[in-house]
């Protein structure tokens, strides 16, 4: 998981501090309206606010201020980044090639129980960034800060 080609030169599409109420809804929403005007795909949408989730989350938790999420374009895409005051990369999980979310036998498909459970667990949250990312995403630090990137899919045109 290598950095994003140009960390730290996206568009800014939003901000908070530690004193920021519901940062992850904030950022949540911010993405979504941005994906919107940017013509990407609801799906793809869907997933990078999923993920984003989990990164200010994980920021917000482990990290200080100040916090800001950007965007830049890609050839196939963009990229999002999450980025906070903290320089110091996180140890990653070993990430397992078996899908997360198995349908379990049962139920209505279990694919929706099955990551509900999951995200309820601790420490699981970057398995689920992988999976959601097909693998395109990483950390990588800029100076005095660590940026937190994904892709996201294609534009439509």
């Amino acid at each position: 998981m290598s950095a994003p080609a140009r960390a730290g030169r996206g568009v800014v599409v939003y901000r908070w501090a530690e004193s920021t109420r519901l940062p992850t809804a904030g950022a949540r929403r911010a993405l979504g309206e941005a994906l919107i005007r940017l013509g990407v795909e609801e799906e793809a949408r869907e997933d990078a606010q999923l993920v984003l989730s989990e990164l200010v989350a994980n920021a917000t938790e482990h990290a200080c201020g100040p916090y800001e999420v950007r965007l830049q374009r890609i050839l196939s895409g963009w990229v999002c980044e999450v980025e906070d005051g903290n320089p110091r990369l996180p140890e990653l999980p070993e990430f397992s090639r078996e899908p997360l979310f198995p349908p379990e036998e049962g139920s209505r498909g279990g694919g929706l129980d099955s990551l509900l459970s999951l995200l309820g667990e601790r420490g699981r949250g970057l398995q689920v960034v992988h999976q959601l990312t097909g693998g395109g995403w990483g950390f990588c630090r800029t100076g005095e800060t660590k940026v937190a990137w994904f892709v996201v899919g294609a534009a439509v045109t």
